[in-house]
């Protein structure tokens, strides 16, 4: 197996671009931090295609859980994502941000008190390979030659806990509706076509933490769900996010964009911080998409 590079690479290139944009974090000030702990919720009524009933979907990604996210703010997450009574809840990746040597107790308790009829299903994402010991960094810890024991360790606890991890995988959550997921863009071997393997004619939602897929998707997607890139989490009035990690800049950053063959694709904000704990004009979100019948 390739060794992979000693540090997180977009930690780094993030860091190194808010200090050649002058944006070091004493200059942005307590404010910013603030910024980073005061999350909201986006509401998004949509008609989806192939959809025999409405559906209620709520969109949690970026947790960042370990280095400057806690059981604290995940608790608070899980409270008022409940209270929206979601048929379904998606988590988008990047659940984890420390090295995990043991399974994240708290952070699972938290997730487990997620109420969704339909379950609660994820995906990982870049810092959750991290977290597996694929790289190392501040938070991580030296290379790990034995991470993807870890990575599925980390899958059966995340299972025991009521949250079901989707790699490359598919599942019918409901007779009109199939539900794909894929591995991580970076670090894993994403397979579009193995996640919507056996959709049929059901509506099809993939997530995929790095919207740096949408490019490259088949036709026949009614929706992606997408994370990563915390829509620059650092933004600037008139300019907007320095830093975006994306190799297509602002084109993804955040909100409602259309990947291969016009197909909508929605990249949340996301809810933690990674790199440093501050946002700027860029609140967390909790994303409720209310999708409906297509007329």
């Amino acid at each position: 197996m390739k060794r992979p590079p000693p540090v997180d690479p977009a930690r780094r290139r993030f860091l190194r671009g808010l200090l050649t944009g002058g944006l070091a974090v004493g200059t942005l000030g307590s404010a910013s931090v603030m910024q980073a702990y005061r999350f909201g919720v986006t509401r998004h009524p949509r008609p989806l295609p192939g959809l025999k009933r409405p559906i209620r979907i709520a969109f949690l990604t970026d947790l960042h859980y370990g280095l400057y996210i806690a059981a604290g703010s995940v608790r608070e997450w899980v409270s008022a994502t409940n209270a929206l009574r979601p048929d379904l809840v998606l988590l988008g990746g990047d659940q984890l941000d420390s090295r995990m040597d043991a399974p994240p107790t708290p952070l699972l308790t938290e997730l487990q008190r997620l109420q969704a009829p339909l379950g609660v299903y994820g995906v990982w994402g870049n810092h959750d390979y991290g977290s597996f010991g694929l790289y190392s960094g501040r938070q991580y810890g030296p290379y790990r030659p034995d991470w993807p024991a870890k990575r599925e360790e980390l899958r059966h606890a995340f299972a025991r806990h009521g949250v079901t991890i989707l790699r490359n995988q598919g599942v019918g959550v409901r007779d009109d509706l199939h539900l794909g997921g894929i591995d991580d863009l970076w670090h894993g071997e994403p397979d579009v076509k193995a996640a919507l393997e056996d959709a049929g004619n059901r509506a099809r939602i993939l997530v995929s933490h790095n919207p740096d897929i949408l490019p490259h998707l088949p036709a026949g997607i009614q929706l992606v769900l997408c994370g990563h890139t915390h829509g620059g989490q650092v933004r600037l009035p008139l300019i907007g996010a320095p830093i975006v990690p994306s190799k297509y800049g602002q084109r993804y950053a955040m909100g409602w964009v259309e990947g291969a063959h016009a197909t909508p694709a929605y990249v949340s904000r996301g809810l933690g911080v990674s790199g440093v704990p501050m946002r700027n004009l860029c609140q967390p979100e909790i994303t409720l998409l209310d999708l409906t019948v297509s007329g």
